[in-house]
């Protein structure tokens, strides 16, 4: 790609960037992942943020064309993701009672979300 055209935001060779962010959640990525999978960790927690920005920035224009969301369909997608956050609680439960080791309790689930 020349400077002139802009990588896509899933395109383009790897940088090294520099981000300043707090020891102990540093902490916490080291311990999920080693000192291998840092990087890929928050990249991966990058792309989600971009997908929730624009979700929201769609929300935003649906409702400037359409209007608000009606508190009935706010409800009803509040519910679907209680439900969906107690299968989640669900699966790590019976991942513990089969014996399932607590530092790879949730990887199925995990995996699946993030995509």
């Amino acid at each position: 790609m020349t400077e002139s055209q802009p990588c896509g935001i899933d395109e383009g060779p790897a940088q090294k960037v520099s981000v300043s962010m707090p020891a102990g959640r540093i902490a916490a990525v080291r311990a999920r992942t080693g000192t291998r999978g840092f990087s890929a960790y928050v990249s991966a927690a990058v792309e989600r943020q971009l997908q929730r920005d624009l979700i929201e920035e769609l929300l935003q224009e649906h409702e400037a064309q359409a209007g608000p969301i009606p508190q009935e369909m706010l409800d009803h997608a509040a519910q679907a993701f209680r439900a969906a956050e107690a299968l989640v609680d669900l699966e790590c439960g019976a991942s513990r009672a089969e014996g399932e080791d607590a530092s790879t309790e949730g990887e199925t689930w995990r995996g699946r979300r993030a995509r």
